[in-house]
């Protein structure tokens, strides 16, 4: 089933590095979750995620698919006609963009949005960095973070949470007066050059709740990183099934949560989620296109075997380069054409309601659930 001519929104991804930053960048980081220099030189260029992707970006530069060739394109072409080459490839409607990750290596949303628009995620714990350094006590630090959300900046339509790196997703709700100790230590690690992260479970625990309140009131969807990722996090911990009791709770019913990377390796546990929690919501992220082939396959179909398709979306974490973007696009294309056409097959779909099905899973969920019907 070819999707090419189908624009999707990515309504997952990260900002594209600075020249100098790339520069000083790998290009097989960007391949691999691991960030040890052994994984990077000796062992991230042979996987078969990798060794895919050199012949897709070299078919997309034109030129020999070889490594050596493709970094000698990619110098050749510059960084804005690179990303430009990949942006079109990818044909996307539109990009939403979580600009917490590596802040003062990436570009500004601004320069991304000359190639395609862009809507910013806003994620919670780098607001919450952000403002312990400016926040002279516990109650000025929540009285600014809750201004921050309560109304969300301009041009936010989602927010996000990595608890799942830094204390896992079993997020219990606590009360102010036990997160105030937590705050105060955390407060005494700051200084002119120290911004501290946000590593303490309860103090992260009260924040992310917190910011679960402003989004009820604003209907505002919630993403949660969920499932692998690099080494800072406790994959035991990842699993989506420890956010039940947030996706049970009252208050939080009407808030969308988005559970990102297809939750891989828990995919069913995902897909089951969505099938029994009206506010759950599912991604093929980050498992499209780190993944084999086959992987992806499985992943894709295990999220489909239960979850009503009307909870599915396409994105593609791409970050780092802008290959990542295209790659993305390429792959979600293919593997949901595969799963579709597997379920026309199988008899689950008709020809026609595999393209429903495709269109909503690629722009249309996106477009409903975040706002984007002005695009």
């Amino acid at each position: 089933m070819d999707l090419s001519h189908v624009p999707a929104i990515d309504h997952h991804a990260h900002n594209l590095l600075t020249a100098e930053a790339a520069a000083a960048t790998p290009f097989r980081a960007a391949f691999t979750e691991g960030y040890d220099p052994a994984v990077i030189e000796r062992h991230a260029g042979n996987t078969l995620f990798y060794r895919r992707s050199v012949r897709d970006i070299a078919a997309l530069l034109g030129c020999d698919p070889t490594e050596d060739a493709v970094l000698a394109r990619r110098a050749e072409l510059g960084p804005d006609e690179l990303a430009a080459r990949c942006f079109r490839a990818a044909n996307l409607e539109a990009v939403l963009i979580d600009d917490g990750f590596l802040p003062g290596r990436i570009r500004p949303l601004e320069w991304h949005a000359q190639f395609v628009p862009v809507r910013r995620v806003l994620r919670i714990e780098s607001l919450a960095e952000d403002l312990l350094g400016v926040s002279a006590t516990f109650d000025d630090f929540m009285s600014r973070f809750t201004a921050a959300l309560d109304p969300p900046p301009a041009n936010v339509v989602a927010i996000k949470s990595i608890a799942a790196y830094r204390s896992g997703l079993d997020i219990r709700p606590l009360s102010r007066e036990a997160a105030e100790p937590s705050w105060r230590l955390w407060k005494e690690h700051t200084g002119p050059d120290r911004r501290p992260r946000l590593t303490n479970k309860v103090l992260l625990n009260y924040v992310v709740l917190e910011a679960l309140e402003r989004a009820a009131k604003r209907r505002l969807p919630v993403q949660f990183h969920t499932g692998f990722g690099d080494p800072d996090l406790d994959l035991r911990m990842a699993s989506p099934l420890h956010l039940r009791p947030v996706l049970e709770n009252p208050r939080f019913r009407e808030v969308p949560i988005v559970l990102l990377h297809a939750s891989y390796p828990f995919a069913r546990e995902a897909g089951y989620l969505a099938s029994v929690y009206p506010n759950a919501y599912l991604d093929l992220g980050l498992a499209v296109p780190f993944l084999s082939v086959a992987g992806m396959r499985s992943a894709a179909g295990m999220l489909l075997e239960l979850a009503p398709f009307s909870k599915l979306m396409y994105s593609s974490d791409a970050h780092l380069v802008p290959e990542l973007y295209y790659l993305g696009a390429k792959w979600g294309r293919e593997v949901l054409g595969w799963c579709l056409e597997q379920a026309v097959f199988d008899g689950d779909l008709t020809g026609s309601e595999a393209d429903e099905v495709a269109a909503a899973v690629l722009r249309g969920n996106a477009r409903a659930l975040y706002g984007l019907e002005r695009l």
